[in-house]
């Protein structure tokens, strides 16, 4: 078997969202749109670990995308209270044509120049629901995390102890309701 051509390969990224905004990516078939945020192994991520473990570093860039889930909720949060405070993270495989380095958000994040159809979306990794309370609360101290508060930023690093849980695609529709 040939090497696909250069500038075919398919690139796993991690698009962070909510469930309110996975029904809508549902509802109209695609995340986006581009260009949009998302997570994936980039060079700079690389370079910060030590490791070159394919699979720390997979996680290292789906816990970018779950910090990042953390900040859409707090502004879905602010709008709805009532709303489901549990991080969402869907894993996708996107053309790295697609992908555009973005470190100065930081490590993991790339720019995609695409919308992502549902069908390249492999899986959801989404909070259980007996995190909520607990995410609930770490989406509270992130303002203060922000301002430089060590107790605050604690307890946002204290989400990550709570591990996403893996849905595959054809449970998603349950979820997003």
């Amino acid at each position: 078997m040939s090497a696909p051509p250069k500038g075919t390969s398919r690139v796993r990224v991690y698009l962070p969202t909510t469930l309110p905004g996975l029904a809508g990516i549902l509802a109209v078939g695609a995340a986006g749109p581009a260009p949009h945020t998302a997570y994936a192994v980039t060079p700079t991520l690389r370079e910060s670990y030590a490791s070159d473990d394919s699979e720390e570093l997979e996680y290292a860039a789906m816990r970018d995308a779950a910090r990042a889930s953390l900040r859409l909720l707090a502004e879905l949060l602010a709008a709805r209270p009532d709303a489901p405070a549990r991080r969402v993270v869907l894993a996708a495989d996107v053309s790295d044509r697609a992908v555009i380095p973005a470190a100065t958000l930081g490590g993991a994040a790339v720019r995609l120049a695409v919308t992502v159809p549902v069908c390249d979306i492999a899986a959801g990794l989404i909070d259980d629901a007996a995190a909520a309370a607990d995410v609930r609360a770490v989406v509270d101290a992130l303002p203060a995390a922000d301002a430089g508060d060590p107790d605050a930023a604690s307890r946002v690093d204290e989400a990550e102890a709570h591990e996403l849980q893996w849905w595959a695609t054809q449970e998603l529709p349950d979820l997003a309701r």
